[in-house]
């Protein structure tokens, strides 16, 4: 398992910036790599989604919602071989400030086996510099819109 993290304070309210980021169709604004996102089906937690990313769709599913706090879903892509599966989860917290937001984005990553494991291991620093352009990203459209 890989874990990383990164937070900023965003200088809007809550809500504005929960606005953003419980939608699946604003994250191909703000968050690194994915090019398309659509709500498959329901709400909350359960809510299926598409996220195209890297040149593949990847089903997702909500799987914590708490508004205006909390949103988490988990990817999963089928791996080479029949037990390999890679799992991405997808966390993006809130908390008010007095006179902003802060907002925590949290990926975990297992991979599907050792070779996707060592080369997830060589590209941690890039997926930490997109992490903080995905926050630079959401920072801008809250603070605009």
């Amino acid at each position: 398992m890989m874990l990383i993290e990164r937070s900023t304070r965003v200088s809007a309210p809550i809500e504005a910036v929960w606005d953003l980021v419980q939608r699946a169709e604003d994250l191909p604004g703000w968050l690194a790599g994915v090019r398309q996102a659509e709500v498959l089906s329901g709400e909350g937690i359960g809510r299926r989604q598409r996220v195209h990313a890297a040149g593949r769709a990847l089903d997702a599913e909500v799987i914590a919602y708490q508004e205006p706090t909390l949103i988490a879903w988990r990817e999963r892509a089928e791996g080479a071989g029949a037990r390999a599966e890679a799992r991405t989860e997808v966390y993006v917290e809130l908390a008010p400030e007095e006179d902003g937001t802060s907002v925590r984005l949290i990926m975990v990553r297992w991979p599907a086996g050792p070779v996707s494991g060592a080369l997830l291991r060589w590209g941690m620093r890039r997926v930490g510099a997109d992490l903080e352009g995905s926050l630079a990203r959401l920072t801008g459209l809250a603070t605009v819109g």
